[in-house]
């Protein structure tokens, strides 16, 4: 009973996160509404042969033919049987809470974990993860269907706990606190936000590292770290069929080392994405701002239109071009939403600086101008440079702001470290006032400069991009007022969440001020500055992910519930395999196609680079000569030649959807299409990757393969020229699994239509045979003469290897978090006794 007592208001902190979480959604929630993003329709569409594979054998496929002409499925499906028993653990851990209040719930109890380890008091800690979590990068990722990132960040804070726990000495607790958490954060497969935090763990690490030294007991930190270096590799273990297969991936993906050899430019990084798309997203200096101010620069690239308050600002004349004009006018492409911690977080964390003391708050500032600095990305190259170039696995991420993450968890922490202090010693900001109005004025008092003198600080409103866009469009002698009332309307828009977080400060600073002059208990100050931040937040929260978005069960299948016209017809042809081409919407921005068919197009973020350079290097130029070709035709259906698209013939790319008036659509039948596989006359080796990739520009894929030289022992030059007789059927067809007959009196070299992707083994009669790489994307190999069976098989031998090592690692986690219970029981029946 007494321990039952003692975690009783736990219990309460942890009931009042999921009372919140709930209040947040309602009535979405309860009445089964559901967020339909495009990242979430995205894998539906991606997914429906991955699912249908499982739902028929009960197994998962590695590999699925359904976008981009097949791709591995390890960053599509990241699932594997030893993650299974952490799916578990997951459920577990956010009480089997509803999809969005679990979200937030885990958020909240995430950093609640992490302040109890630094022994905050209950209702503190409370206090902090409200602050935390609703800050309001996370509800942003949240509409925008960024999941597996959101939940990656909810399970940092834990992870940081543990690491918290073993530097006060509790080695066997932190260490499996750790070795969890991590393992739940890696599992959640969103790497770049792991990474992140690595640097904030080494900031942390380093302050506790000082502390031990000042404090004489260097061993036991030294300790410390080897027992949080095993926790991690514990995690690693657990998680090492996901990270060694999206490490092996990553070579093969647009993160990785590309075989052309380009002109050098700056623009190239060693090998990893390049400059231009690594920092596309960075946040301007200005911009920063937007902690303290939300509405900095506008907030969302929603239409300006939408905005009343800002509307009545607005002349009539402009009402439709505002219509048109987003919100934002920062210099970024586009944003769901600025980065905001809290106008009275902010105030806390300036304080912190003065009233906090000791090595980690240098270690926290110092993770905050690191995050700062570079979120700035092209507007602060000389920094960004040094890390894409210098800084392993920093060039394989691409949206530099979102490393903003981290000012995101220092400024909140150090927020309230610094509220600690003040609860603690009521007479510290008496002792000291001008710590107090220095603090006020440098977030409550730059807050109200915003509002008074918006022009003195931003004298721009328009980005420069949408400044020449405008001086294409209209012409000058109109565009002058147009720009003055965009101003006036874009000022409003600032000034007035200026001066709301000019008075959230101030309302927060009197509240603070009052309990240092006795007039406030702790506990109503700090229930005063939970509602006072929980408002503040929310409000900012509800302006990008509201209840309007949420639409009813079932919308986001709409696509996928009845094929089009088009579809049926195409669907017709029960050929095994063949393959689509969409030209009636965004071909490499949809999956709508790869629901119903296997698609040359598709949308996702880490699509093989090879594939990318071929689209880049033919595909695209071949879907503009079918534009022509069907404009051409006024409505005749047929193509009158197989030069026109060679890359899509081999691709086995049998329909093409195209466009008609009227939004309608017509599927266009592809007779050039080159099959399955096939024999070809001749092989055309070539030096290196650069002649392959433009050898296609002048061969005929159907007669003749260009060969890369490297691959010139598995694709021998052998060829069947004259054998009328040869030929080659798929027989049998899975995402993971392809059977062949082949047919020949002379035998030669076979070409498939299908991607080539190291993993892939190959057989030849049920004996293992050699394949090699030709026509830059596809498989090859040679066949001898006579009636043979070939296979093709998707089952890496490192799936298993690495299963095995990571359930050993899950059995090694649950015995000791077996040891931290059975230890935790037998301390509370000591302390009864």
């Amino acid at each position: 009973m007494k321990g039952l007592k003692r975690i009783l208001p736990d219990i309460a902190a942890i009931v009042l996160f999921a009372l919140i979480s709930f209040a947040y959604f309602c009535p979405a929630v309860f009445e089964g509404r559901i967020l339909a993003q495009h990242d979430a329709v995205a894998g539906i569409g991606s997914g429906r042969e991955m699912q249908e594979y499982l739902e028929h054998t009960g197994e998962r496929t590695r590999w699925t033919n359904a976008i981009f002409g097949g791709m591995p499925t390890y960053q599509m499906a990241p699932s594997y049987d030893s993650t299974d028993t952490l799916n578990v653990v997951q459920k577990l851990y956010h009480l089997y809470l509803p999809t969005y209040v679990w979200y937030v719930f885990v958020m909240l109890l995430g950093f609640y974990i992490l302040l109890r380890a630094f022994d905050f008091k209950v209702w503190m800690s409370a206090l902090g993860a409200i602050v935390w979590a609703f800050s309001s990068y996370f509800f942003i990722i949240i509409a925008a269907g960024h999941i597996w990132k959101f939940v990656t960040l909810a399970y940092i804070p834990p992870t940081i706990a543990g690491m918290v726990l073993v530097y006060r000495g509790k080695y066997l607790a932190g260490g499996i606190v750790t070795a969890l958490f991590a393992a739940l954060q890696i599992v959640s497969n969103h790497l770049q936000m792991t990474y992140y935090f690595l640097f904030v763990m080494l900031f942390m690490a380093v302050a506790y590292g000082v502390i031990a030294w000042k404090e004489k007991r260097f061993a036991s930190f030294v300790k410390g770290t080897g027992i949080l270096a095993l926790a991690g590799v514990l995690a690693v273990c657990v998680n090492l069929s996901n990270l060694y297969h999206t490490y092996q991936y990553s070579k093969e993906s647009m993160r990785g080392k590309s075989e052309l050899v380009k002109e050098q430019s700056s623009n190239q990084t060693g090998s990893g994405l390049e400059r231009d798309y690594i920092t596309q997203w960075s946040y301007g200096i200005g911009e920063t701002f937007s902690l303290l101010v939300p509405n900095v620069k506008g907030g969302a690239s929603v239409p300006l239109a939408q905005n009343e308050k800002a509307m009545k600002k607005a002349d009539p004349a402009y009402i439709g071009l505002y219509g048109q004009l987003g919100q934002y006018w920062g210099e970024q492409p586009g944003t769901s939403g600025p980065v905001y911690a809290g106008a009275f977080v902010m105030f806390l964390f300036v304080l912190g600086l003065f009233v906090v003391k000791g090595p980690m708050k240098w270690a926290l500032l110092a993770g905050t101008v690191f995050s700062v600095l570079l979120s700035w990305g092209k507007n602060f190259m000389g920094l960004t440079d040094f890390f894409i170039d210098y800084v392993p696995m920093y060039n394989k991420f691409r949206a530099v702001s979102s490393i903003l993450v981290i000012a995101e968890f220092t400024i909140p922490l150090l927020a309230m470290m610094a509220l600690k202090e003040v609860v603690q010693r009521p007479q510290l900001l008496k002792e000291r006032p001008n710590v107090f109005y220095g603090s006020f004025v440098l977030t409550g008092g730059i807050a109200l400069l915003f509002a008074l003198a918006p022009a003195f600080f931003f004298p721009s409103y328009v980005s420069s991009a949408e400044m020449s866009a405008l001086q294409s469009a209209i012409p000058s002698d109109q565009l002058a007022p147009l720009l003055l009332n965009l101003e006036e309307v874009r000022k409003s828009i600032f000034t007035s969440d200026a001066w709301r977080s000019f008075f959230i400060v101030l309302i927060g600073a009197v509240c603070l001020w009052s309990y240092c002059a006795g007039k406030l208990k702790a506990k109503p100050l700090i229930g005063l500055l939970a509602l006072l931040c929980l408002i503040d937040m929310w409000n900012v929260n509800k302006r990008y992910l509201y209840d309007g978005q949420f639409v009813a069960k079932g919308t986001e299948m709409q696509p996928f519930l009845q094929p089009s016209e088009t579809d049926k017809l195409i669907l017709q042809d029960k050929s095994l395999d063949y393959r689509v081409l969409n030209l009636s919407t965004n071909t490499f921005n949809e999956n709508n196609t790869s629901y119903w068919h296997k698609s040359i197009g598709g949308y996702h973020a880490a699509k093989l680079r090879r594939y990318q350079e071929v689209i880049d290097e033919h595909i695209q130029g071949e879907m503009a000569s079918l534009y022509k070709e069907i404009q051409a035709t006024n409505g005749d259906l047929a193509l009158s030649g197989d030069s026109l698209t060679p890359v899509l013939n081999m691709l086995n790319t049998r329909y093409i959807i195209v466009p008609l008036q009227g939004g309608a659509t017509a599927p266009l039948s592809n007779p050039y299409a080159l099959g399955n596989a096939w024999f070809v006359d001749e092989v055309n080796y070539v030096d290196n990757a650069n002649e392959e990739i433009e050898a296609l520009h002048h061969v005929n894929p159907g007669k003749v393969a260009v060969v890369d030289k490297k691959f010139a022992a598995e694709v021998r030059q052998e060829t069947n020229a004259g054998d009328s007789l040869r030929s080659v059927k798929l027989v049998s067809y899975e995402p993971n699994l392809l059977k062949y007959e082949v047919n020949s009196e002379k035998g030669g070299t076979l070409v498939f239509a299908e991607i080539y992707y190291p993993g892939w083994r190959s057989y030849i009669d049920g004996e293992p045979a050699v394949h090699g790489r030709a026509d830059y994307i596809l498989r090859a190999m040679n066949v001898p003469a006579g009636k043979h069976s070939v296979e093709f098989v998707f089952d890496p031998v490192s799936l298993h290897a690495t299963e095995t090592v990571a359930f050993i690692a899950l059995g090694l986690l649950a015995i000791g978090l077996l040891a931290v219970i059975l230890l935790q029981v037998r301390k509370c029946k000591r302390q009864q006794s």
